[in-house]
């Protein structure tokens, strides 16, 4: 197998090549086909999340072919096309596990993060915590849907089922969601950074109902607003634009400091929460979910030896929708 591994924090990937990986018992080989390139490969890049083991292979919106099953495999098929997404593995016995809230396992495995990812040809995968994607649409299309799919799938849920929703930050996952929320009946108003016309373009495009940089307040009141983009100072501002007893969904992994704020803006019953990860239940919700909204993804394809090129312009707000990488 050969991958673009991350050696040391803040370092550029480089070329790696091993044997291919043996799957273990309830594993299998998955021969990738596209990987999505999230935000949280770039914390993982920039070493702002604890805890990450060197060498490690990023990437967790994996699309690929089941090769080889390891020990135990009866549900997933050689030649089945699948997805590999965020939550890799979860202990299955701590007091969240037992709870049916497998996000917030003791013990977890994340891909590309604390096990390696999908940056590469080939990934060993726990065999039930991949999901059947059967045969239609292309792979690079489907590939952000394993986390900027997911997670805007979760957070839409934990917005509730209020009418008028916000989403600052309309890249990967914003734009996904923004459909999905379309479908569904729902106001969209989009948040996006001053000056970013394309980022404005794709959200009317996608039938958002107004767009605006991520300061303003918009013309009417919200029922929820979601924040994809890590940025702390978006917090204050969504609560602002949230009526009382609305709710503000912080969606990502990490985001910078979220600054002092006065009480009165979260007064009125406003909350504040945040997503953490997914669950298996959630794959199943989403793609059912989807599977008649005519859902599609905007994506820039990558050879996979342009993986350090990728980060860059999702760093910079280069991209417009998702990056791809493909083997």
């Amino acid at each position: 197998m050969h991958a673009m591994a991350l050696t040391a924090r803040g370092a550029r990937l480089t070329p790696l090549e091993r044997p291919d990986p043996i799957p273990g018992p309830g594993q299998v080989r998955v021969k990738i086909s596209a990987c999505g390139v999230c935000r949280t490969d770039l914390h993982v890049v920039d070493g702002e999340l604890p805890d990450i083991r060197y060498p490690i292979i990023p990437g967790h919106e994996v699309v690929g072919e089941v090769e080889v099953l390891g020990a135990g495999v009866v549900d997933l098929p050689i030649g089945e096309r699948v997805g590999v997404p965020w939550l890799g593995f979860t202990c299955g016995e701590c007091f969240y596990c037992r709870a049916d809230k497998e996000n917030l396992c003791d013990r977890p495995q994340f891909t590309g993060y604390t096990r390696d990812g999908g940056f590469a040809s080939h990934l060993v995968a726990d065999a039930r915590y991949c999901f059947p994607l059967g045969e239609e649409g292309d792979d690079a299309a489907l590939a952000p849907l394993l986390c900027a799919g997911l997670i805007g799938w979760r957070s839409l849920v934990m917005a509730g089922e209020g009418k008028a929703i916000g989403i600052y930050g309309f890249g990967a996952a914003g734009h996904i969601v923004a459909q999905v929320a379309r479908a569904q009946g729902r106001t969209i108003y989009a948040f996006t950074r001053r000056g970013d016309d394309e980022a404005r373009q794709l959200a009317l495009s996608l039938g958002s109902d107004w767009v605006g940089a991520s300061e303003d307040i918009p013309p009417a009141q919200l029922d929820a607003a979601i924040i994809y983009a890590p940025v702390g100072s978006l917090v204050p501002q969504a609560l602002r634009a949230v009526r009382k007893g609305g709710r503000v969904v912080c969606a990502g992994i990490h985001m910078s400091d979220i600054p002092a704020f006065p009480y009165s803006i979260l007064w009125g019953e406003r909350q504040v929460v945040s997503v953490a990860n997914l669950t298996r239940k959630d794959g199943v919700d989403f793609f059912k979910a989807i599977a008649s909204a005519n859902i599609q993804t905007h994506t820039t394809v990558f050879p996979l030896e342009q993986a350090n090129e990728a980060l860059s312009c999702l760093r910079e707000g280069k991209l417009v929708g998702a990056a791809v990488l493909r083997p």
